[in-house]
């Protein structure tokens, strides 16, 4: 089962992962502040992350992927949209950008 590290704005959290959920899909579950106006469609930009160990690993990001992160903020060469990764067998770092914190919290007004 692989790990998933999220470094967000609660710290550095550390979750076993099913093969096939998709980071949003871990960080909905454990309560990571990970932004999702779209749902989890890939029709925007909010589920934006960093992935700091791992990126190798991965499949080719869509064309849909490329085009939703030419919407983004602060996109860097390691940026993946959340809802588009689906976890494997190999263990990832994500950090949460700032964009995706932001939209968390304008989606759930009055948490922390």
């Amino acid at each position: 089962m692989p790990k998933i590290t999220f470094i967000g704005p609660d710290g550095t959290q550390i979750i076993d992962a099913e093969p096939g959920q998709t980071l949003l899909e871990i960080a909905e579950e454990h309560h990571i502040k990970m932004g999702s106006a779209c749902g989890g469609v890939c029709a925007c930009s909010s589920c934006h992350t960093w992935v700091r160990k791992g990126l190798e690993t991965l499949p080719e990001m869509s064309d849909a992927e490329s085009d939703r992160l030419d919407m983004g903020f602060d996109v860097r060469p390691y940026s993946r949209l959340g809802c588009q990764v689906k976890v494997a067998d190999t263990d990832l770092t994500v950090e949460l950008t700032q964009e995706s914190i932001q939209t968390w919290k304008n989606e759930h007004p009055g948490k922390a």
